[in-house]
This record gives C-alpha cells, sequence and structure tokens, in this order.
C-alpha cells in the first residue's frame, strides 16, 4: 500500500488508518501480510504512533516471554534480536515457543543495509498445505499432538546469543520463588541448573493452528529451533519434543 501524497504527517495518518481499518483487515486477512511505502514513519516514536493507531491490544516486550535480548525505544517498539550478526535467525513465528504470542506484528526499518537486510516472510498457510502432500502421516502428528520447547535461560543476559536474555529478564521477576510462581501459573516444569541458569519447558502448545475454513497454519518455532538453537540438531529433544514429550522423528525435521 503506497501513500499517494495525500499523507503527510502523523495526524493524517492516523485518520487515514481509521478510515480504512475495514479495507486494511480484509486485505490483511487474504495476503497474510501488507507493505505500507511512503507514511510519515521515520524513527521508533512515529512508528510507535503508526502502529498503535490500528488499536490492537498493546503487548509490550516485558509482558512477553522471550529470551532473545532486545532494546526497547518505547513500550511497543524494540530491537528484532541484539545477537551478533554472525548469528543466523532463521524462519520463525514470533514467540511462538511461549503460551503468549502476538497475533500479529509490525516491522520497520529505520536504516536500511548498504546490501541484504531484507526480512523474507513465509506464508505458513501455504507451508502446511504443502507438508499436508509431502508427509500427511508427520502432518497429522504435529496437528495431533502439539509440540513442548525447553530452552536455557542463564543468569545473567548474553549478548552473543540469541537466546541469551536472563531468566530474571525473561520472566520480570526479581527471585527463584517469584521465577517458580511465575513458571507454575503458566504449567510449565522447570529445573535450575548449578550455574545459576533456568530450564524451562512449557506445556503442550500448538503446532498447527486452525483459521477455520480448512485453513491450517503451520504455527511454531520447530525450524528456528531445530536449525538455529544451540546443540538441537545433534540432540532434538533436548529443546523440541512432541506435546506428549515423544521425540520427534529427524527426517520429519
Amino acid at each position: 500500500i503506497v501513500n499517494d501524497g495525500s499523507v503527510t504527517n502523523l495526524r493524517e495518518c492516523e485518520r487515514w488508518i481509521n478510515d480504512n481499518i475495514e479495507v486494511l483487515e480484509d486485505a490483511l486477512k487474504s495476503s497474510g501480510a501488507i507493505l505500507f511505502r511512503g507514511f510519515p514513519v521515520n524513527s521508533a516514536e512515529t512508528f510507535d504512533t503508526f502502529s498503535n493507531a490500528f488499536a490492537y491490544p498493546n503487548f509490550t516486550y516485558k509482558e512477553s516471554l522471550s529470551n532473545a535480548v532486545r532494546i526497547n525505544f518505547t513500550e511497543r517498539v524494540f530491537t528484532a534480536n541484539e545477537a551478533p550478526k554472525e548469528v543466523e535467525i532463521y524462519l520463525h513465528h514470533e514467540m511462538a515457543q511461549t503460551p503468549i504470542s502476538p497475533s500479529k506484528i509490525f516491522f520497520f526499518c529505520k536504516s536500511a543495509a548498504n546490501e541484504g537486510g531484507a526480512t523474507p516472510l513465509c506464508r505458513s498457510d501455504m507451508l502446511f498445505a504443502e507438508l499436508r502432500k509431502q508427509a500427511p502421516e508427520v502432518a497429522q502428528e504435529f496437528a495431533s499432538k502439539g509440540l513442548k520447547y525447553t530452552t536455557h535461560m542463564p543468569a545473567e543476559d548474553d549478548l552473543r546469543s540469541g537466546q541469551g536474555r536472563s531468566w530474571m529478564s525473561t520472566l520480570s521477576v526479581e527471585s527463584k520463588e517469584q521465577a517458580e510462581h511465575k513458571l507454575a501459573e503458566l504449567k510449565y516444569s522447570w529445573k535450575w541448573m548449578p550455574d545459576g541458569s533456568l530450564q524451562a519447558t512449557t506445556p503442550m502448545l500448538p503446532a498447527v493452528v486452525d483459521l477455520g475454513n480448512d485453513v491450517k497454519v503451520f504455527y511454531n518455532q520447530l525450524i528456528a529451533a531445530y536449525m538455529g538453537w544451540k546443540g538441537v540438531k545433534e540432540n532434538p529433544a533436548s529443546a523440541i519434543t512432541f506435546g506428549d514429550g515423544s521425540h520427534i522423528p529427524v527426517a520429519a525435521l
């Protein structure tokens, strides 16, 4: 969607979004993503105002259970990941390895890379449809069993890792007692490690989300976990299993 020049400031931008929200929602439902061009967004603050104009429920990073290290610029706007640039981050659904994940996300590029730097998007309904064609039994197992994820949260933030957020920061707590209380509320199981880090396993989470009308979305962190999390290729069950705790065949991954 390209601004035709009629929207010149943030107030006009907010009004335009409000006037066109039904059209935008329909476009999002049919395509899965919308790219906006030429709107008056040039900073974290203006991006905050732009995204807030859609009136979706707020979702702050502090509330999330993601263990990626990020920097907040406003309550709503934060960096994608502070891991070193050589750390490859694979396709994933944002925070789908937790019981709390957003249904919609916005991206904004303040300073474009001189080369590369593109953010790839994947239609995960199409991905699951293809998986059902190529490996129907595997697809059915994911859909029926769901998944469990085990993450390792360090005692201190580790900026060298894409998953380096400490357990205190991840859980927004200040003590082990508070951490255990929050994990219990969210139906996690957990184990404290000798170095002060925390190993936490989610309750069963979906691997596939049914949107109705036979539209099923492969909604999970399997690709990112298997391809990018430390030690998972060598031992997948260290981080990902089916929801009943059984092992996921490596061939399926």
